[in-house]
């Protein structure tokens, strides 16, 4: 049950996209087909921050259109997080189904998935989706004597590999497996983790575009948002608080995010104590302890990271030690406490419902449970009892009765729960109200892909990296070029956000973008390797003097939404040596080896009472 719970969850999050198209909103570009350029290895100018996941577009939408396979992994990511709490609860709490449902909307109806779905982070939710089965696989390594070390290692490394998809989702799933293992296993989970992580250090290492500071407006930009009568503590305490005020839904703009936030800390709250202090298993307590605390660093840390001095240390990382813009925007961490959340919640239903039930069957019960922190009734516990009488005789039984009486209770809280906690988040549903929906390119993009068959980069115009198309919605959305066209399409990777503009690394990007808004020669954008300049038409943005530009220019194709042009003359190409693309290509194979071998072999060598 709790897996068909989750997938109609997902269905209900995503339901728009399964119609025909392409998500296509703020950060989330997927195209009918991409190509393996320089730039999907990520040995182009910009940090790698997209690696591995341009890599297997790119390899896979040859074969299986690039927009069907970003809705799959997205609608597959949602599941394995709500699943993954439910099996995570079952195995270290022991919570019946409907605690185990409730572990499930507390991982998928939250106010973290709506933001990063509306911010368009699509791969990062799969990070977020790998983090209970981190867990999980930590717990049984830990045991592996009962759980088959096999089948646990391989789990951890097919969760590492999936997390993978995305650098920052590599870290949130490295941060909780080092963090739950154990010293003992410290050295071989850090060796997995560097080999799932192998296609974004292997890019950076040989691009040398990681190897440079970030610039530290990032960090003021991408810190943690204070929402509606929260303020940030409340509002990261809550799974929300994005940089982004325009990527939430409408509801997180009202009283509703108080009254949301409020109820999910109550939820959790109630289940706290069982969590740290239940259970007998030491393996089990250090996981359900460790969860807990890491939960609150998740919280904690990144509302540090917003406050000034704060800022002012982050600020210093990121401009002094290489890689360190992986953490100005803080926010993400915060799926760290997902688990220990879906955990507490489930935990707190069992509590609550015994609660209820001893209240009513013995005037003292209530205050016994609240002074011991007793553990949840058992999933496997259903039928109260291990005699072999009949049917008769059981449904007779005092103890048959209390356990279903028990039941009963149990459900109905979960029931109570679970509305609670979708209530103030209605809006999530359908798209978050339609927000996520697929869109449809105009033919054009298609036929410029084709036309664009020489050699050199390509230049775009009007200047930046965000568009508004006619066909895209309200929200300004990635430049889809770098994905739709075959070259390598120059980006500067500055980002315009809440009124200023943070620096990326593109700085061959910025010189042609400012020769093309100059007035430049198109020798001089066949100096610098460009053999294309495609104009975007009806999008914000700089043009400057670009006509005098393109007027020296051969057009190749024109309609209403693009033109393109090819540089005359001989194009000094600039592209990767074989050698640095064979060794990232080979990175990427190790990433996938990992992906699907760890994921095959947890299959097989599945200890058998695992097996339902």
């Amino acid at each position: 049950m709790p897996a068909g719970y989750s997938a109609v969850l997902a269905l209900l999050i995503v339901g728009p996209l399964l119609g025909s198209g392409y998500l296509l909103l703020r950060d989330a570009v997927s195209t009918p087909r991409s190509y393996a350029t320089d730039s999907a290895l990520g040995l182009g100018d910009a940090a790698p921050r997209a690696v591995p996941q341009d890599a297997l577009l790119a390899w896979l939408s040859p074969v299986i259109d690039g927009g069907l396979i970003v809705k799959a992994i997205l609608l597959v990511a949602l599941w394995a997080a709500g699943y993954g709490a439910a099996v995570l609860a079952r195995e270290l709490l022991g919570v019946p189904v409907g605690a185990q449902l409730v572990a499930t909307t507390v991982a998928l109806w939250n106010p973290y998935v709506a933001e990063r779905l509306l911010q368009g982070h699509w791969s990062l939710l799969a990070g977020y989706a790998a983090l209970p089965w981190v867990a999980l696989a930590a717990y049984r390594i830990r045991g592996s004597a009962r759980h088959g070390s096999v089948s646990a290692w391989a789990g951890l490394v097919a969760s590492l590999a999936a997390a993978g998809l995305t650098p920052t989702g590599a870290l949130l799933a490295g941060i909780t497996a080092l963090s739950l293992v154990g010293r003992r296993h410290l050295a071989t989970v850090l060796a997995v983790l560097i080999a799932a992580s192998a296609p974004w250090l292997a890019a950076t290492a040989l691009s040398g575009a990681g190897g440079s500071p970030s610039d530290p407006a990032g960090i003021a930009a991408f810190a943690a948002r204070a929402e509606p009568g929260l303020g940030t503590l409340g509002s990261l305490a809550g799974l929300g608080g994005i940089w982004n005020g325009d990527a939430v839904p409408d509801s997180r703009t009202t009283l509703l995010a108080l009254i949301g936030t409020v109820l999910l800390l109550v939820i959790v709250a109630t289940g706290v104590r069982s969590v740290v202090t239940g259970g007998t298993d030491p393996d089990q307590r250090y996981l359900r302890r460790a969860l807990v605390v890491l939960a609150a660093l998740a919280v904690l840390l990144p509302t540090l990271g917003a406050t000034p001095w704060g800022m002012q240390v982050l600020e210093w990382l990121v401009a002094h030690v290489p890689g360190a813009g992986l953490l100005r925007d803080t926010q993400k961490y915060v799926a760290l406490a997902m688990p220990a959340y879906a955990l507490c919640a489930a935990a707190g239903c069992g509590v609550i419902a015994q609660r209820f039930s001893a209240a009513a069957d013995h005037p003292h019960g209530a205050e016994a449970i609240a002074r011991q922190g007793i553990d949840p009734v058992p999933a496997d516990d259903t039928s109260g009892t291990s005699g072999t009488s009949g049917t008769d005789d059981r449904a007779s039984s005092p103890s048959v009765a209390a356990s279903m009486t028990g039941s009963v209770v149990t459900r109905s809280v979960a029931t109570i729960f679970i509305a609670l906690l979708v209530l103030p988040l209605l809006d999530l549903a359908w798209g978050a109200s339609g927000a996520v929906r697929p869109v449809h390119y105009p033919a054009g993009w298609q036929q410029v892909a084709e036309k664009v068959d020489g050699p050199g980069d390509v230049a775009v115009l009007p200047g930046g990296m965000f568009r508004k198309f006619r066909y895209s919605g309200k929200a300004p959305v990635l430049d889809p070029a770098p994905r739709m066209l075959p070259n390598d399409v120059l980006q500067t990777g500055e980002l315009p956000v809440r009124g200023r503009t943070v620096s990326g690394e593109g700085a061959r990007a910025r010189a042609v973008e400012a020769l093309l808004l100059h007035g430049g020669s198109a020798q001089e954008l066949a100096a610098n390797g460009i053999g294309w300049v495609l104009v975007e038409h009806g999008t914000p943005g700089p043009l400057g003097d670009s006509k005098t530009t393109l007027a020296q220019l051969d057009p190749v194709f024109h309609d209403a939404d693009l033109t393109l042009y090819r540089v005359p003359g001989a194009i000094q190409q600039r592209s990767v040596s074989a050698m640095d693309r064979t060794l990232v290509i080979a990175a990427h194979a190790l990433w996938v080896t990992l992906l699907v071998g760890g994921a095959l072999i947890a299959a097989v060598a599945r200890p058998a009472h695992h097996r339902r």
